[in-house]
């Protein structure tokens, strides 16, 4: 009837999918695949997206495992009467010619020797070490910024993420073994351990016998001094051996027999915390003065320490696994949709621009879509 075959059955598929109800609210377009065309544009704009999709969600994962630190300041709350302090130097001098005390503002004097750990040692075991520096240079002699010391770390000369200082640092602490001396004659003295100290301003010292504290019997000849010093650790609180701290791996030289060397030190006590974990600590600020001085001045090592009443609170903050989700989906979501429309245009621009040559190649051979010479009346 009319021209139609009644026996032909309509392909329903060609008007859509069937479903259920619920199909009827579906916002997602869909297309059967023998109306889609690959294109080789559009397979470049796939493999482009994918890539900066990539890297979004690389930087993204960084950031998220990385955490965010955050450093605030207050003051110290409590009452607390005791300090550690961890020394390991080595001063090219025999053990029996040095002296090692400690006076406080308390007025109280403790013979750091005998609480200390001295052995004899060569000074050419520890100066070829590895990582040994001046202070405030590296081992190339280079000064230190404070940017880019260790590879692999973006935050500066010897500083580690929060998680990684808690971590190490729940580890069991070990004075390192003093090397062995295989037969040559010692010249110079390791003294290290810990000292707990009443927790006000101080001054630790270490001075030549007979020179500083008088002493019944005792004078070491001048020519004996030498002051040279490699501090390996120098630190205040508990032992961590994997913080570093501003003077460890430090190397002073004395030109002279009556050398004096000072470091003033203000020291802030410091808690980190990562996932739930704190350990308690002190960091310190330094500053160096050495000199050559006359016979009427006391040479030696002269640590003036001074205890800021603040207390530093570093906490590392990570984001919940279903926040980062969240940011992810985000971000990726962001990129397709930014490619879909680069693409259009893209398809758009190259559409005009085919059209304009077209048009600019002059008039089209036929009768559909060209221009005649002329029309027969």
């Amino acid at each position: 009837m009319n021209g139609y075959d009644e026996k032909r059955q309509l392909d329903e598929d060609a008007f859509g999918a069937k479903g259920s109800i619920v199909s009827a609210f579906d916002a997602f377009p869909k297309s059967k695949p023998q109306y889609v065309t690959r294109t080789t544009a559009g397979g470049k704009w796939t493999v482009f997206i994918s890539f900066i999709s990539l890297i979004l969600f690389w930087s993204e994962a960084s950031r998220w495992w990385r955490g965010s630190e955050s450093h605030t300041f207050a003051v110290e709350k409590g009452v607390s009467h005791s300090l550690d302090i961890n020394l390991d130097i080595v001063v090219k001098m025999k053990c029996q010619d040095i002296h090692i005390n400690v006076q406080d503002a308390a007025g109280d004097r403790i013979l750091a020797a005998s609480k200390l750990h001295r052995d004899p040692t060569v000074w050419q075991h520890w100066v070829d070490n590895k990582g040994i520096h001046k202070l405030g240079r590296d081992a190339q002699g280079r000064v230190n910024t404070g940017e880019g010391y260790l590879q692999g770390h973006d935050e500066g000369f010897g500083e580690e993420h929060v998680h990684d200082i808690v971590a190490l640092g729940r580890k069991r602490a070990k004075w390192a073994r003093t090397p062995r001396l295989w037969g040559a004659t010692p010249d110079s003295c390791r003294v290290f351990g810990s000292l707990e100290l009443n927790k006000v301003q101080g001054d630790f010292h270490i001075t030549a016998k007979g020179h500083g504290y008088m002493e019944f019997g005792q004078h070491l000849d001048h020519s004996a001094f030498n002051f040279s010093h490699i501090i390996s650790e120098l630190s205040y609180g508990p032992f961590l051996p994997s913080l570093v701290n501003p003077l460890d791996q430090t190397v002073n030289v004395a030109t002279a027999n009556f050398h004096k060397f000072q470091y003033f030190i203000s020291v802030v006590p410091t808690v980190y915390t990562a996932s739930g974990k704190s350990i308690v600590t002190n960091q310190y600020a330094v500053t160096e003065q050495s000199q050559e001085v006359t016979e009427r001045i006391i040479p030696g090592i002269f640590v003036k320490y001074d205890i800021e009443p603040i207390l530093l609170n570093i906490v590392e903050e990570r984001d919940s696994f279903l926040l980062f989700l969240i940011k992810v989906v985000n971000v990726i979501s962001g990129a397709l949709v930014a490619g879909h429309w680069g693409y259009r245009i893209s398809d758009w621009f190259q559409e005009v621009w085919g059209r304009r040559r077209r048009r600019a190649g002059g008039p089209s051979e036929g009768m559909l879509g060209g221009k005649g010479e002329g029309r027969d009346d």
